[in-house]
């Protein structure tokens, strides 16, 4: 390096002292050269280290100490938003269910919930929502959403009742803070005489239910209702649902319509429900466990797009005779994120 470039700066050494231990040094050499270019004297100059070492040293422990609190705070956030899921998704008798929960951030809690859970007179309650914000303050909203929305479905099995007893709790606890969700609730009685179930649901402002039916085709189930816990009053009213064998019924967040992509025909260019409308009558017909697959890979091919957390849960009545179609191949999909 001396002959190419007549000097080299900042060689990172260590010598040997007299008294046997080590230091760390810079070494800096400089060529000085005749008129005729020729080398006449090589100057070298060394520099105490240690100090610089030691320096060293503490920002590599601060870096390390500092990716363990990462880790741990990542574990915790795990931790705190399984505890705000059901740790085992139950099914109703004759029919099949699947879940799935897809953190956009592993730094900090979201704030969906779903619950399937089963009531004393052979019906089903279930619910689907998305609380504002994040961190540990959405997950407090979630999980007094999830528990009072619980307890109200099995006080009274009437989804409209349970989000108006959902909006005053919220209203009352977080108005001035400006804390709310979307929601959908709903009753399910199955209907083992014909193999399938009927729903009562009702919405606060969530994103619609969809329906994939046995003749392949799809469906979104008109509700309407204002998000729950924004205004001191609203209404709510029910709507019924009707699954036959082969049915299956959808619910999702918002994370996935608002996901952003490149082929969005959108003007935010934000995937939307036009294009999950198409993307659920070329998977129908199909099962829970199928859809929910289906989109959780849909999921994947995001990326970066992927901003806001996404909940999933299907409910489908089985049909013997049917066989369901392969899920819709997905354009250029990358590897599944976790």
């Amino acid at each position: 390096m001396l002959t190419m470039q007549g000097e080299i700066g900042g060689i990172s050494l260590e010598l040997r002292t007299k008294d046997g231990s080590r230091m760390p040094v810079l070494v800096t050499s400089v060529v000085k050269a005749s008129s005729e270019g020729q080398p006449q004297l090589i100057r070298t100059t060394i520099f105490d280290a240690r100090e610089r070492r030691a320096y060293e040293r503490e920002l590599l422990d601060a870096r390390r100490a500092a990716e363990r609190e990462d880790e741990r705070l990542r574990q915790l956030v795990s931790k705190l938003q399984r505890s705000l899921l059901p740790a085992v998704l139950q099914t109703p008798p004759g029919l099949e269910s699947a879940a799935y929960y897809r953190m956009a951030s592993t730094d900090e809690v979201g704030g969906d919930f779903y619950d399937l859970f089963p009531l004393d007179d052979g019906r089903w309650g279930f619910f689907l929502g998305d609380v504002s914000g994040k961190g540990v303050e959405a997950a407090a909203v979630t999980a007094l959403a999830r528990y009072t929305l619980r307890a109200a479905t099995v006080y009274n099995p009437d989804p409209a009742a349970a989000l108006h007893n959902l909006n005053t709790v919220l209203w009352q606890e977080y108005r001035d803070d400006a804390r709310y969700c979307t929601v959908v609730s709903g009753i399910l009685t199955p209907t083992p005489t014909v193999g399938g179930f009927s729903a009562v649901i009702a919405s606060g402002g969530h994103p619609e239910p969809l329906l994939l039916r046995a003749d392949g085709s799809a469906c979104y189930q008109r509700t309407k209702g204002r998000i729950v816990g924004a205004f001191p009053t609203s209404q709510y009213t029910n709507t019924t649902v009707v699954a036959n064998p082969g049915d299956t019924l959808l619910l999702y967040s918002d994370g996935l319509t608002e996901a952003r992509t490149a082929s969005s025909e959108t003007p935010d260019g934000r995937y939307g429900a036009a294009a999950l409308a198409r993307f659920a009558a070329d998977l129908a017909p199909t099962n829970a466990a199928d859809a929910v697959t289906a989109v959780t890979d849909l999921l994947g091919t995001f990326g970066a797009g992927l901003t806001d957390d996404t909940a999933l849960l299907a409910i489908s009545a089985p049909h013997s005779h049917s066989t369901h179609r392969e899920p819709p191949p997905a354009p250029n999909r990358p590897e599944r994120l976790t």
